[in-house]
Formats: structure tokens, sequence, C-alpha cells
């Protein structure tokens, strides 16, 4: 490899974007108490609009687009972990199969404890990278492309104007959603963690199936994989001149997607038009934006080449990320849910921040001290010894 950087250093630019996209997700959380929409109705008038700006913003901002960031850099680890084994003439395509059934058990544990889980999609969409890894990099991208452009949205779309009379089926989640719900509002642990065990996970996973997020993620998972096959996180010129490119579309694309989604899907009234607006639409806004997310990060990285301070702070933080997602949902659903706390009675958008800003700076905090003293956190070191347990031969 020519002009590159160590591996060490060249994976640092992902552990602190992976960092970023996870403070995201902590903080939406928290805005969301967890999967319990509810809002104190003795807040007074003025921190309630002060509430809704706080919300406003931070889905703006973060909305759709820290999970887009964490799903592309689960692909970009599909292929150095690819790539590692074949240098050292492993096989490893199995070996990630197995993975992924780990993870998926990482899934149910997660999901115990929070009805918001994502791991159990990664799990299931992970396999789809191992065809992938066969295929050559246009087929990779063109795959990538169309699943990003939500194509069974398009076909509900097209029938529904060829069938006279066709009225969406109502979502399936919905049924789940509102017995999970209640009983993060109301039940006791054992009751809440044998809700979430089936209603929780049928919450969760079906609710991203319906909104467009199984599709979504192979193809964020495709672009990953392929960033890692061309090297654009390495500090080249070529990664420069792609990211520069990449800022510069993603920038002129967001804009008119932005005016549409906000402007147009008011002027549309037909359950049936909005089929395509509910989904892909917002799906593409948000790719946009983390197009401008990645791009720019990675600009800014590589132009200062001891990197900005701010970039540096979010890398134990990424470097233990499913230890961190696992940790933050514990103490979330600690704080808001009925078992605990209950603090969805109380907290608004605003100190729900305030909650979810302390909950970042604890872990980070923890991340750091561990990181000390350890390559790596401790689910990521179970998750990697079970991986690699030999159990079969010659995978």
């Amino acid at each position: 490899m020519k002009n590159t950087l160590m591996p060490s250093e060249r994976l640092s630019v992902v552990d602190s974007l992976r960092g970023f996209a996870l403070l995201g997700i902590v903080l939406l959380h928290n805005l969301e108490h967890y999967n319990i929409y509810f809002k104190p109705e003795f807040i007074p008038s003025w921190l309630q609009s002060v509430d809704q700006g706080v919300w406003d913003t931070l889905f703006f901002f973060f909305g759709g687009k820290s999970y887009a960031i964490f799903s592309l850099l689960f692909g970009f680890s599909f292929f150095i972990q690819l790539r590692n084994a074949q240098k050292r003439g492993d096989s490893f395509k199995l070996r990630f199969a197995w993975r992924m059934v780990l993870l998926a058990m990482f899934a149910q544990l997660h999901a115990i404890f929070y009805n918001g889980d994502i791991l159990l999609l990664y799990a299931l969409v992970g396999l789809f990278l191992i065809p992938a890894s066969y295929l050559k990099d246009k087929a990779v991208l063109w795959i990538a492309i169309i699943l990003l452009l939500q194509p069974l949205e398009w076909i509900k779309f097209i029938y529904a104007i060829c069938v006279p009379g066709y009225q969406p089926s109502p979502d399936m989640y919905e049924q789940y959603a509102t017995i999970s719900i209640g009983s993060t509002m109301n039940d006791g642990l054992w009751n809440l963690i044998k809700t979430n065990i089936v209603e929780g996970q049928l919450f969760s996973f079906l609710w991203q199936v319906e909104n467009g997020r199984l599709l979504q993620a192979t193809g964020l998972f495709y672009l990953g994989m392929l960033l890692g096959r061309k090297e654009y996180f390495v500090n080249t010129a070529d990664s420069h001149i792609f990211w520069k490119k990449a800022l510069k579309c993603a920038a002129i694309a967001f804009v008119p997607l932005y005016i549409i989604n906000i402007w147009c899907v008011k002027l549309v009234d037909s359950n049936i038009m909005m089929i395509p607006f509910k989904i892909v639409l917002p799906s593409l806004m948000n790719f946009s934006m983390m197009a401008i997310y990645v791009s720019g990060f990675c600009l800014l990285w590589f132009k200062k080449k001891d990197r900005y301070r701010w970039q540096k702070i979010t890398i134990p933080f990424g470097r233990m990320s499913l230890t961190n997602y696992i940790t933050q949902s514990v103490i979330g659903v600690t704080l808001f849910y009925g078992f605990g706390f209950g603090l969805y009675k109380y907290t608004g958008a605003s100190v729900s921040l305030v909650i979810g800003v302390m909950i970042f700076v604890l872990l980070l905090y923890t991340s750091r001290r561990w990181l000390t003293s350890h390559k790596q956190g401790p689910l990521e070191y179970i998750w990697k010894k079970l991986t690699w347990i030999k159990l079969f031969s010659k995978i």
C-alpha cells in the first residue's frame, strides 16, 4: 500500500466517527425516554417551547444520520476483518456468519432491557455481506444504490396506482408497540423482561423492517465495504478527491430533498401518494446529510496531521461501541422506565438532553480508563474470543 498511515492511525478516524455516531444515538434515546414518548404536562409554557426547540434541533442533526453512520462503518469493519484474516491465511466468511449469530445473542441480551434494539437487524443484514464480498466493486455499488432507493416502497406505490381502491395495510409493529411501551411505563423489571423478550423485540424489528431500515442498512453495509476496498479512510490524494466530491454532491442533493420532504409532503392528502414520501424521501435526505458529516469529518481529519482535538475526544467511545451501546441503554432505562426512577414522567427534552450528555461523559471517562490497560472493551473482547473459538475446523 502506497502512502498509507500506520494501521492504528488509519482506524482512528473510523473509531472517532463511530464514537460521534454513538453520541448522537445516546442523545436521541434520552430525548425519546428510550421509546416512551411522554411530555410532562406541568412544565411551564416557556420551557415547553425550549423543549420543542431542543427536540427539533437534535432530530434534525442526528435523527436517522447517526444510525446511518453506524451502519456504514459496520460494513467497513467487515472488510477490515476479512482482509486481516486473508493476510493471515484464514478463511473468515463462515466465521463471520458465526460472529453474526453471536451478535444476535448480544441483541437479545440488549433487548430484554430496551425495546429499541438495532443489533438484531445488524446480525441479519450482516449475513448479506458474505455473498457481496465475492462481487466486483461496480456490482456492489449498483446494488447498494438500488437498495437505498427503497424499491419495495416504489413497487407498493405503482401497485396502488394500478389497483383502484387499494389502501395500505396497517403496520404490524403497532400491536406490539402498545404492549411493549405499556410495560416500560408500568411494569416491574421481571415483567418488563418477559415482555421485551417477545413483544419488545418484535416491536423493534418490525418497525425497522416496515420503515425501510432493512434495505437501507444493507445498502449502507455495502457502501462501507466499498469504502474499505478503495481505502478512502486512508489519508491519500485519491481520498481527498473522493471526499471533496462526496461533500459537494451530498450538499447539493440535501437542499431539494429537504424542501420536498418538509413542504411538499404537507400538500399530499392521499394515503396512496404518501407511500413513497413517508420512507423514501426521509431516507434519502438522511443519507445525504450523513454523507456530509462523514466526508466533512474525514477532510478535516486529513487536513491536520495530528487531527483536531475535538475529533480525538470520541475515539475511546467508538472503540468500545458495543459495550457503550448496551451500557447506555441499561443506564437509560433504569433512569426513565417505570421499574426504575420513572423520570419519563418529569423530564422534558431539555432535561433529558442534559441526562444524555451526562451518560456520554460517564461512559467516555470509563472507556478512557478501561483502554489504558486493555486493548478493547469487555463485550468486544468476549465477542472476539467467541468468534474465534475452536468449535469448527477451517472456518
